[in-house]
């Protein structure tokens, strides 16, 4: 999530604001050492410490993006209100095809480069899909 925060909050959409929160993040935390190596590589701007979704983030967003089902499941079980603005990121870009963005929680650097390129690319189509639904 802070990764794929990172690559959006680049693309400077006019218009649009990013956050990045996660349903099992704490308030604080700093974000994995390998996503912080891949954003600064790419000189993007994000924010170093993790935030857990809130209820005021779900009423404030007029999109929520999930990485997985499981998460957007998740989310909805607690908050049904919000099913409405709330997809998965393949889903989203790639309407019908739902599936994870894989989560490199745990993983070495190279997997966090295989997750960040795959954000990148998926990003790369939600900028597109966004600009045309204007």
């Amino acid at each position: 999530s802070p990764m794929a925060e990172a690559i959006l909050r680049s693309k400077k959409i006019d218009g649009m604001v990013v956050r990045s929160a996660g349903i099992y993040a704490q308030d604080g935390w700093p974000i994995s050492q390998h996503a912080q190596i891949l954003i600064d590589e790419a000189n993007m701007p994000h924010t170093p410490v993790s935030r857990a979704v809130s209820q005021e983030d779900l009423e404030w967003a007029d999109l929520i993006l999930t990485m997985t089902e499981a998460h957007k499941e998740a989310l909805l079980h607690v908050n049904p209100a919000v099913e409405s603005k709330t997809f998965t990121l393949k889903g989203f870009v790639q309407a019908g095809k739902d599936g994870d963005v894989y989560d490199p929680f745990g993983g070495d650097l190279e997997t966090y480069r295989h997750t960040f390129t795959e954000l990148s690319r998926i990003i790369d189509q939600l900028e597109q899909k966004l600009a045309e639904g204007k």
